[in-house]
């Protein structure tokens, strides 16, 4: 179990959509502070949450902010990019530019977070994944969610000795700007982010945040043509 009242924490996309629903909720169970990232960030009227600027990206970035912020004792691996088209289709370079920032960008602040977690007790490290870490059909932004899966799960393994949770977040469509156009049911944020930080104060290395992912999870055992995308 990590506590969330009095915690420092770093939530990367922390300025809008699920991160921003993240923040709040971490306010609201009275974390000390927040670092909240973005490529062009901006400033908070709330004192607690501190702006941060960051390209998950560009490993001198994610190294400078953790050379920089060493109270932390919770990171979320929120910030992610979009890219569901199909594999056939698309450039190497696009399924290359979206690895880089969901699964490459992920694992560069699990790296250069792990030292500063482990310093300051072990805490929680939060990947946040997707429902279509399990499905196909979703081209690189599904192969980058499933690579992120993977990794949390050795990163699970790798820091369990500095007493370091890690959960992994599993979600379906949520009501952000990434699928605003999308005419489909969608997940309020306020509720995924709470079910984020009832994991992380319970101890749980994972969350399914909804029925559409409770289903796929379900079925992982089943016929791989079960995993697909449908309708």
């Amino acid at each position: 179990m990590v506590a969330i009242e009095g915690a420092v924490v770093v939530v990367t996309g922390g300025q809008r959509g699920l991160g921003k629903s993240i923040v709040d909720e971490l306010l609201a169970r009275g974390a000390a502070k927040v670092y909240a990232t973005a490529r062009s960030p901006k400033p908070s009227d709330d004192q607690r949450v501190v702006a941060k600027s960051l390209d998950v990206t560009d490993a001198d970035s994610v190294a400078a902010l953790a050379e920089e912020l060493t109270d932390v004792t919770i990171v979320v691996n929120n910030a992610g990019t979009a890219g569901a088209g199909p594999l056939l289709g698309a450039s190497i370079e696009h399924v290359r530019g979206v690895f880089e920032t969901n699964f490459f960008g992920a694992l560069r602040i699990a790296q250069a977070f792990a030292p500063t977690l482990g310093r300051n007790g072990g805490g929680a490290l939060v990947d946040v994944h997707s429902v279509l870490s399990w499905v196909g059909g979703a081209g690189a932004y599904g192969a980058s969610k499933a690579a992120l899966w993977s990794a949390t799960n050795s990163l699970r393994l790798e820091l369990a000795p500095q007493g370091t949770l890690v959960t992994g977040v599993h979600l379906g469509y949520t009501d952000t700007d990434m699928i605003a156009d999308l005419d489909v049911p969608k997940n309020d944020p306020k509720d995924v982010a709470g079910a984020i930080l009832d994991a992380v104060e319970s101890g749980e290395t994972e969350v399914l945040a909804d029925d559409v992912t409770r289903y796929f999870k379900s079925v992982l055992a089943g016929p791989v043509e079960g995993l697909a995308i449908t309708g």
